[in-house]
């Protein structure tokens, strides 16, 4: 036991100092993408014609988007570029409220806006989410289980997963929502007591990934469950913890504004 609290002191303290300072990324994250597309060459496609998803919108002058809904942040469009119209930041703020907000057009993020204040009121203090596999790898599944270690330590901020729809306030859900999926989903849903919250975590949620049209999967949470929209949208493959976690907070109201010195966390 006396080895163990030496060791413990030792470690010191270890979960990261996000918001309020650095989040600590890895060497080889990479976030929002930064474009040029001053710099993108008329009639130049070898960004789009290496991208696995097709998530190069368009291309040119004036035209270069990337989805990051759909980018599984495989880097292969920035090695492509020859002119670096393309380069991968690492800006982890990718969570956004609508689809159409994750399209990155080379101008500034649309951050996560909060909810409204009877949502904030009821969720900001403590949230209770069911995490719903629908037919994820396991990547994201992982991301946000080691949300929950000491490193990063989402319970601090009164955000915990629970083992039943029933005790929570929210479904968050990975994978591109397979066929077989679809009924499971629906009845979680059904069995989370209103209000609740949907979020949808992974490329593979957002837009299917590298799934997408596929005959057996829905092409990601949207409209998977009738008339229900989604609230959050988390993209990466998998998501970084810091990602999930700050979007979160902003769902919340907790965080708000740009934070530039979580940006430059070392790794």
């Amino acid at each position: 036991m006396i080895g163990i609290l030496r060791a413990r002191l030792r470690l010191g303290h270890q979960t990261i100092a996000f918001p309020g300072g650095a989040a600590r990324l890895p060497a080889r994250f990479r976030g929002r993408p930064a474009l040029a597309p001053d710099r993108c060459a008329a009639g130049c496609a070898a960004c789009a014609d290496v991208c696995p998803t097709g998530a190069v919108l368009g291309t040119g002058a004036g035209g270069l988007a990337i989805d990051a809904g759909a980018c599984v942040f495989c880097g292969r469009c920035q090695e492509a570029c020859p002119a670096r119209a393309i380069v991968f930041t690492r800006d982890h703020r990718l969570a956004m409220r609508a689809r159409e907000e994750l399209v990155v057009r080379g101008d500034a993020p649309t951050l996560a806006r909060a909810l409204d204040g009877r949502m904030r009121r009821l969720f900001g203090r403590s949230l209770k989410l069911r995490q719903v596999s629908a037919g994820g790898c396991g990547g994201c599944e992982a991301e946000l289980n080691a949300a929950g270690n000491v490193q990063f330590d989402l319970g601090r901020f009164g955000i915990q997963f629970v083992a039943s729809p029933r005790h929570a306030d929210g479904l968050v859900v990975t994978g591109p929502v397979g066929a077989n999926m679809r009924d499971a989903l629906r009845r979680t849903w059904e069995a989370t007591p209103a209000p609740r919250l949907l979020v949808a975590v992974g490329a593979c949620a957002i837009s299917g990934g590298v799934f997408a049209g596929s005959p057996v999967c829905g092409d990601g949470l949207d409209g998977a469950i009738d008339g229900v929209p989604v609230d959050l949208y988390v993209p990466g493959c998998p998501p970084h913890p810091v990602t999930l976690i700050d979007g979160l907070l902003r769902l919340l109201g907790r965080l708000e504004g740009d934070r530039p010195e979580s940006l430059a966390g070392a790794p």
